[in-house]
């Protein structure tokens, strides 16, 4: 159970803006190649089934949190407490 809670579910930002730009490539080129097949043969059936094998390879490529997505992470401040002191949690201990 504790190699599931170990699993990363996150990306940073540039991990994030990394996925979505090749997913735009990813559709864009297969529909272009989809809609020059289909017509080659006059199928629009060949067409829908490049397109979405498209989207397929692209929903692998960039859903899950790849290492790839996850090399600029976020250096969070610690949390302040109302009086405007780090909280108990933060402060190193000495």
């Amino acid at each position: 159970m504790d190699y599931f809670k170990n699993i990363p579910l996150h990306m940073d930002f540039d991990g994030q803006h990394k996925a979505e730009r090749l997913s735009r490539i990813i559709i864009t080129l297969f529909g272009i190649v989809g809609l020059i097949w289909g017509y080659a043969i006059q199928q629009f059936s060949q067409t829908v089934y490049i397109l979405a094998s498209g989207f397929f390879l692209a929903g692998i490529l960039t859903i899950p949190p790849w290492p790839m997505y996850r090399k600029k992470p976020l250096n969070w401040q610690p949390a302040r407490n109302s009086d405007g002191t780090t909280s108990s949690k933060s402060k190193k201990k000495k």
